[in-house]
């Protein structure tokens, strides 16, 4: 799919609404969804980034909630590209015929590199983030839900078997194994993170899409966290499995069907330790976060298979072998993941 570009007169009629100089430059910026048209324009001022965000998140309460929240974040020096606010109101979403669009810094910065520094930064940030949000408060009420027993993650499972396309399906005695596996993990492990008593413990403000694609990097330090539409009340730990799970999965090979099964144990514990220097896990936070971790596998490869029959332009079984091979791996070695993480309380 080609991704969506600004029109000339596009730019135009929206640029005049912003204090930024006189323009020099203006580049297509392609990272990040092709839905949503991004632009890097460069001024005497500086350099900035803008876009339009796709239809479907346009929800103004919302947006006007997680700037909110960012403005809070960069008050207290968190590590964020700055909203840069429209010359007459001030105010930072821009609501056009076309859409509604955005305007930040544009930070440089470099990829993740998967060293221990890098992925130790990556945890304290998200430690960092859960802190200062822990009391946030704004009258918008984020969502609530997680891939955390969640009833549309099993109905994705189940419509995965329908969705992959005819040609590109195994025999149906091999995907109803392999679906089967996933359904019976997937329940297994929102079980075991209930029975431990997740459901008592307090909610937040979570990141909920923590990644290594959503940061930059400088000198194997996070310089800026971007895109903020996932965020929700959630327990913090499911933010934090999610993150141990981004920050240690191991890939390679021509694709998915070559990914090892195991985790790299090194970045888990770099990750972990990390996010404890900044702010403890407790205990039975750390018992649950394998559970979680599986959890958050099925349920990222499940749902945009269902959907579309794939996952982006791989194979959709192929990822769900793999993610059933690395789900087994995690189950099978609960006690190692769990030495591992103990180091990090000493």
């Amino acid at each position: 799919m080609e991704p969506e570009k600004f029109s000339p007169q596009e730019l135009d009629e929206c640029l005049r609404h912003y204090d930024i100089g006189q323009v020099c430059g203006i580049e297509d910026f392609v990272r990040g969804s092709h839905r949503s048209p991004k632009a890097v324009i460069t001024t005497d001022r500086g350099k900035y980034l803008f876009k339009r965000r796709h239809p479907s998140r346009c929800e103004p309460a919302k947006i006007a909630f997680t700037h909110h929240m960012q403005r809070f974040l960069s008050e207290k020096g968190f590590p964020l590209p700055q909203l840069i606010p429209l010359r007459k109101t001030g105010e930072t979403m821009l609501v056009q015929a076309e859409g509604i669009y955005e305007m930040f810094e544009y930070v440089a910065g470099e990829q993740y590199d998967r060293s221990a520094q890098a992925t130790s930064d990556a945890g304290k940030t998200l430690a960092t983030y859960h802190h200062l949000l822990k009391d946030f408060r704004n009258e918008y009420v984020p969502p609530a839900g997680s891939y955390h027993n969640a009833g549309s993650v099993r109905q994705a499972i189940s419509e995965t078997v329908s969705s992959l396309p005819l040609g590109h399906r195994p025999s149906a005695e091999t995907l109803t194994r392999t679906v089967g596996s996933l359904r019976e993990a997937y329940d297994a492990c929102a079980e075991a993170a209930d029975s431990a008593g997740l459901g008592a413990w307090g909610i937040q403000i979570v990141h909920g899409d923590w990644h290594p694609g959503n940061m930059l990097f400088s000198e194997r330090r996070v310089a800026a966290v971007v895109d903020y539409d996932s965020v929700r009340l959630q327990h913090r730990v499911i933010d934090a499995a999610n993150g141990l799970l981004q920050f240690s999965i191991l890939t390679g090979g021509t694709g998915p069907a070559q990914w090892p099964d195991e985790l790299d144990a090194a970045r888990l514990e770099a990750f972990a330790r990390g996010y404890a220097s900044a702010l403890p896990l407790a205990a039975g936070e750390i018992a649950i976060l394998p559970h979680l971790m599986c959890e958050a596998l099925i349920a990222e490869a499940a749902v945009p298979i269902a959907a579309m029959g794939s996952f982006g332009k791989v194979n959709g079984y192929v990822v769900l072998e793999m993610v059933d091979r690395k789900v087994r791996w995690i189950r099978g070695h609960i006690g190692d993941i769990a030495a591992v993480l103990e180091k990090i309380r000493g």
